[in-house]
């Protein structure tokens, strides 16, 4: 797989770990490797973006075929190895007709995972994300959602998944009332509507279900353009929920990397989709919660960019949840109650519309 970026830059954060060199993995797991695939590693060169500390390589094997290698050990982040195992699994389960690279092997040794893929070539969408690659993978996600609803592998529902993540709204709110945060370092109308973030966030997981297999992890780093296709990379957070779901959680990253008419650019799209606005914008905050609380988490280890990134996420979020509701004045100060979402630009908020794979 390729991850070569286009020319331009952008300012916001990059999502990358440190990796990990092929020529570093332990010598048996290499020879492992080399032996079930026939053909020893003549170049492996290692590949940006992504948040995991394991190797991520595009490799040329002796024979002159091309695979794209991942692997992970025990260390420095005991818990990626099983988020490997995930991948493999759900990869391996994926209708063949799914724009995903097909796993080719997926091996445990020593303790070290190593899953072994097609090698795409492709790019990354340039950032700024350009207009035209946007609707190409705006467009992906509803062909994907179409082809994985109902989810055509088991895997747990998003509500499983991400709730203990999707609490950062009535975690801060808890620290503020015990007096172990003055929530300084929030944006002001976030703390001046605080009451009503947390009490939408807790309706996040009846939003969000649904019977579609999605990413639960889309981001430009995750999507590989060839000149025919969208395709969709590492799937470890694959979950079952609503057919939308990773439109909203993508979102946030293209505003912060830059996009024209971002946000109207994707509220049209969950409109078209038929995606309930007020279910969307119970599913932003919650994600916007998350993000911003998880930012000032410790680092976890060999992901020193992580929190920055979520930083950046997390004050994106929040500016789309601003313009999707509209709201001004804070609950509790002639309002009883958070009251609807406000109608953004071309969004539906009949309850009784659900959404579907549009």
């Amino acid at each position: 797989m390729e991850t070569r970026a286009g020319a331009e830059t952008t300012g916001a954060p990059a999502a990358a770990g440190v990796r990990t060199d092929w020529w570093a993995v332990p010598s048996r797991v290499r020879s492992r490797v080399e032996e079930s695939l026939g053909s020893p590693v003549e170049h492996a060169a290692t590949q940006a973006g992504g948040f995991s500390p394991g190797v991520a390589a595009r490799v040329r094997l002796a024979d002159g075929r091309r695979v794209f290698v991942k692997a992970v050990g025990p260390e420095p982040k005991p818990d990626t190895p099983g988020l490997h195992r995930a991948e493999a699994g759900i990869t391996a389960a994926l209708p063949v007709t799914a724009p995903v690279p097909s796993l080719l092997m997926a091996l445990e040794l020593d303790g070290w995972v190593v899953l072994v893929l097609e090698d795409v070539d492709g790019r990354t969408p340039a950032q700024p994300w350009r207009p035209d690659e946007l609707r190409r993978v705006l467009a992906a996600t509803t062909e994907l959602s179409a082809l994985l609803d109902p989810s055509p592998v088991e895997a747990p529902t998003l509500a499983d998944r991400f709730g203990g993540r999707f609490r950062g709204w009535r975690l801060l709110a808890a620290a503020a009332a015990e007096g172990a945060d003055d929530l300084a370092r929030l944006d002001p109308w976030a703390r001046r509507h605080l009451g009503r973030l947390v009490g939408r966030e807790a309706g996040w997981s009846a939003a969000a279900s649904g019977s579609a297999l999605v990413h639960g992890d889309l981001r430009a780093d995750n999507v590989l353009l060839t000149d025919d296709r969208v395709m969709v990379v590492d799937w470890p957070w694959a979950s079952v929920g609503a057919p939308w779901f990773d439109v909203v959680a993508m979102g946030p990253s293209v505003i912060m990397q830059g996009a024209p008419d971002a946000m109207g650019s994707l509220d049209r799209h969950l409109h078209a989709r038929g995606a309930d606005a007020e279910d969307v914008t119970t599913v932003l905050i919650a994600l916007a919660g998350c993000f911003l609380r998880q930012s000032v988490q410790p680092p976890p280890p060999g992901l020193p960019t992580l929190r920055g990134f979520q930083r950046a996420q997390g004050e994106a979020a929040l500016d789309w949840v601003r313009e999707r509701t509209g709201w001004r004045q804070p609950w509790g100060r002639g309002s009883s109650s958070p009251g609807p979402a406000r109608r953004p630009p071309g969004a539906r908020t009949d309850r009784g519309a659900r959404p579907g794979p549009g």
